[in-house]
């Protein structure tokens, strides 16, 4: 039986991130299913009117995202659209005003909610001087979720996390990858020309949000390492952020090519040697799985995707978290030897192909109807 289900998030393709790219998935894979999908999100713009299955609805900026916003709460907007239109199933993809008055509204109605839990705001906080603010921003993250029938979340380790900390139907849904765009089949010489990659290189990428949350200072740290034993080494950055300009200044070396998307991007990832992540703050970290599946070897902390992914010496390499010493000794280790970091680019390319979104839709349909079961 089709079901009739809301998504409620702050950000949606064609936003450029991993939430946005995420739900996109979902609800295209959901739609592919024969379910009814409507979207309820912040306007993109002023002229963003939204579409027959797209409700756009006032928002304001989040600070230190420029082009994303928050939605502002929309109550009686949304309980006349639903007393309208009532979905079976509600699924708050984010936890801003907007999701808030969402859940609060289904819960009124008598509709089943469900969440997801993609960002950790808490641990951003830090990074952009309101630390004091995170047990606040934490606690209520954690009352939001509490008042939905399932918390949906990317990995095990994520899941018992929260589980940990008292939240009670937390379920693993999972990530997948679209092994078809991301192919190492798509590397190109002549891009690699144009970073001034000199005969093997070795080329070091970052791909993602150029800011601070995401501990920029350990890739620049390990590619100077990577520099004295590689000397024609280079260190290409993909995205763009508030760190961008700056880190530009201060590495004019470097090559930056800004934001990249769908097969531009996906040359990006097959034409280079490592991939660089050193981010602390990922409930996931979309970019580790896409560069995997592109054939590029990772190194990163053992941390969301990667701790989920990576076979440490095998597909790629993990160090402890905040281990710096280990995470630049891991990058090193890999870049000994050609025929090792090639035996890791064939495995990275193997551990992606069962990854299907599919999978993950099938699995997220499951979970929401187990939830619908419950409703009181």
């Amino acid at each position: 039986m089709s079901l009739v289900i809301a998504f409620v998030t702050e950000t949606f393709p064609p936003e450029v991130n991993g939430v946005a790219m995420t739900v996109g998935r979902l609800v295209g894979g959901l739609r592919e299913r024969g379910h009814r999908v409507s979207v309820i999100r912040p306007k993109q713009g002023k002229a963003d009117a939204g579409s027959e299955h797209e409700m756009a609805l006032p928002g304001f900026p989040l600070p230190g995202y420029p082009g994303l916003r928050f939605g502002l709460p929309a109550g009686r907007r949304l309980a006349r659209q639903w007393r309208q239109h009532r979905p079976d199933l509600v699924h708050v993809v984010t936890e801003g005003p907007l999701g808030w008055s969402a859940v609060s509204v289904a819960r009124k109605m008598g509709i089943p909610v469900t969440s997801g839990f993609h960002t950790n705001f808490d641990r951003y906080s830090v990074h952009y001087g309101m630390g004091w603010m995170r047990p606040a921003v934490a606690a209520y993250l954690r009352t939001l979720h509490r008042r939905t029938l399932a918390t949906m979340v990317p990995t095990a380790a994520l899941a018992a996390d929260l589980a940990g900390e008292g939240l009670t139907g937390v379920r693993v849904v999972g990530r997948g990858v679209d092994t078809q765009l991301y192919d190492p089949a798509r590397r190109s010489h002549a891009l690699r020309q144009s970073w001034g990659v000199e005969g093997d290189g070795p080329a070091c990428l970052y791909v993602g949000r150029v800011a601070a949350e995401k501990n920029l200072a350990l890739v620049k740290k390990t590619f100077a390492a990577i520099q004295v034993w590689h000397p024609k080494a280079k260190m290409v950055w993909v995205g763009d952020g508030p760190s961008a300009k700056q880190l530009a200044a201060d590495h004019p070396d470097h090559h930056f090519a800004g934001m990249r998307i769908g097969e531009d991007l996906a040359a990006h990832y097959a034409s280079a040697d490592l991939f660089l992540f050193p981010s602390l703050t990922e409930t996931y970290g979309n970019v580790v799985a896409e560069a995997m599946a592109s054939g590029l070897p990772v190194i990163a902390y053992r941390s969301a995707a990667a701790a989920e992914l990576i076979a440490q010496q095998q597909n790629g390499m993990v160090a402890s978290p905040g281990d710096e010493r280990g995470y630049v000794d891991g990058a090193l280790w890999m870049l000994e030897e050609n025929e090792r970091l090639g035996e890791m680019a064939e495995a990275a390319r193997q551990t992606m192909l069962p990854r299907s979104w599919a999978g993950v839709v099938e699995t997220f349909e499951s979970v929401a109807r187990e939830a619908m079961a419950t409703q009181p």
